[in-house]
């Protein structure tokens, strides 16, 4: 991928963080590559090259730099946001798919060869699947060896090395110290097994506010909760189950992960960013939202509206179709009824002054097998809605259909549409929430009618769809500030 130069190092020398995860700096003269907003002197131009990826900058030779971290930027929005082959397959190098499945199964999911994959992402990212892995179960290592007490052996295995000594070599090569110098530099507390806390790092501004009221509407007990500022929830990971806390801070969100399996931990990264929409680019969706009059006091008011996403695609599916026609409190009773019958308690422990720290017991949405087994009675709805769920959740678990963030957008939406009782509001809604969208639009959506009202914008849908072509590529962004008007 071409980087211009001038625009690189202008970033560089202001140290501008809004670029950290766009592009690395490599510096010749000491053989380290850095984040943009390294704090370091800047590098004169003649010692400077800039590199797509951190991949990239470590196939080059580069060290990771010390001070400012920059395996630990915030990845880059363009993957977050992109639709094509490329985008998709760095989701899903981010969900772990390769250190799981290897590049074969990482080229099988993306319905291409292995040969061709590895030439697409070389030219955008300086370096192919196998090596974007490596810098990935790299950053991994480096959290487990700082954050937790497992020994190097444990960490190796569960960061996805294949061997202790590949382990050894890796982070010798990327960080320039052996792993057991990297945790004498940063001695940790002993904690629970499994337990990790880490830093997951944004771009801001990010509209907190905003974020956590949309999910605590929407929370199932048992499932996920909110407790002041703090979002806990169950995750169902490759390799067990999981729960994780997030709470935002004014740089970055802290995250408490308590997992069954420590070789879950970069899955459990990747969609906790996900779920806050960690990698979006606030910037670049609030230029343009608000060159439009009607939105330009909403992005005054509340920069950095962020889409909440989802860390299950099936989960949010079935949201959706729960969700048809019927209110946000009408659709969360329903799962939740439907949840109890599935065997959660529906209840999580309120919080008290007393309450552990640990967190509490919140397990994962079932899984689609789980619930196609459910009785009748368990999903108290319309009889049709009931079947739309029931064929949702068998093509789901037979891999007909794939609700992920790799999955081909267009693709899905087509199957999603081609089943009985799912329209072009449902499809929508899950592309924008489960398979990431930044562009979706639901223009007969009664809420963001109200919320076009209230702004002063066309309240018909066919008017009020024409007014939002403005807003591309971020209309996924606009709706939730419609919502939140309404």
């Amino acid at each position: 991928m071409e980087l211009d130069f001038e625009r690189c190092y202008r970033a560089v020398d202001s140290r501008d963080q809004r670029f950290d995860g766009w592009f690395y700096t490599a510096v010749t003269s000491t053989g380290i590559y850095c984040r943009p907003s390294c704090p370091a002197i800047t590098p004169k131009r003649a010692n400077v090259t800039f590199h797509p990826s951190a991949a990239a900058a470590q196939r080059a030779g580069f060290r990771a730099c010390k001070r400012c971290r920059p395996d630990a930027a915030p990845g880059s929005p363009e993957w977050d946001a992109r639709a094509d082959l490329v985008g998709r397959a760095m989701r899903l190098i981010g969900d772990g798919v390769v250190d799981r499945d290897g590049v074969p199964g990482l080229a099988s999911r993306l319905g291409y060869t292995e040969r061709h994959l590895n030439r697409l992402l070389t030219a955008e990212l300086g370096a192919g699947p196998l090596a974007l892995a490596r810098a990935q179960r790299a950053q991994t290592a480096r959290i487990l060896i700082e954050t937790t007490d497992l020994g190097l052996a444990d960490i190796a295995f569960a960061a996805g090395f294949g061997s202790v000594r590949q382990f050894n070599e890796t982070i010798q090569e990327v960080y320039a110290q052996a792993p057991n110098q990297l945790r004498e530099r940063r001695p940790v507390a002993r904690t629970e097994v499994g337990t990790i806390n880490l830093r997951l790092a944004y771009r801001s501004p990010l509209h907190v506010p905003a974020l956590l009221d949309f999910l605590e509407t929407r929370a199932l007990p048992g499932v996920e909760e909110r407790v002041g500022n703090t979002y806990r929830r169950g995750l169902n990971l490759p390799h067990g189950s999981a729960m994780v806390a997030l709470t935002p801070e004014k740089r970055w969100v802290s995250a408490t992960l308590r997992l069954r399996d420590v070789r879950d931990l970069a899955p459990a990264v990747a969609r906790c960013r996900r779920l806050f929409d960690l990698d979006a680019d606030p910037d670049a969706v609030d230029t343009t939202l608000s060159a439009d009059v009607a939105l330009r006091a909403s992005v005054d008011t509340e920069p950095g509206v962020r889409v909440p996403r989802a860390v299950d695609g099936f989960e949010m599916a079935v949201r959706a179709i729960v969700g048809q026609q019927v209110s946000v409190a009408g659709a969360r009773a329903t799962l939740t009824r439907m949840l109890r019958a599935a065997g959660l308690s529906g209840v999580a422990s309120p919080p008290t002054d007393r309450r552990p720290a640990a967190l509490p017991d919140l397990v994962g949405f079932p899984a689609a097998a789980e619930l196609a087994e459910l009785p009748d009675s368990a999903f108290g709805m319309p009889a049709n809605r009931r079947q739309t769920i029931r064929q949702l959740a068998e093509v789901v678990a037979a891999g007909k259909i794939d609700l992920e963030p790799g999955a081909d957008r267009e693709e899905t939406v087509a199957r999603l549409v081609e089943l009985p009782g799912i329209g072009p509001w449902t499809a929508g809604y899950v592309a924008m929430r489960a398979i990431g969208d930044p562009d979706v639009f639901l223009p007969t959506d009664l809420a963001a009618r109200r919320g076009a009202a209230a702004l002063g914008l066309p309240t018909t849908p066919k008017a009020l769809e024409k007014h939002a072509e403005r807003w591309r590529p971020w209309r996924s962004y606009a709706l939730i500030r419609l919502w939140r008007a309404s």
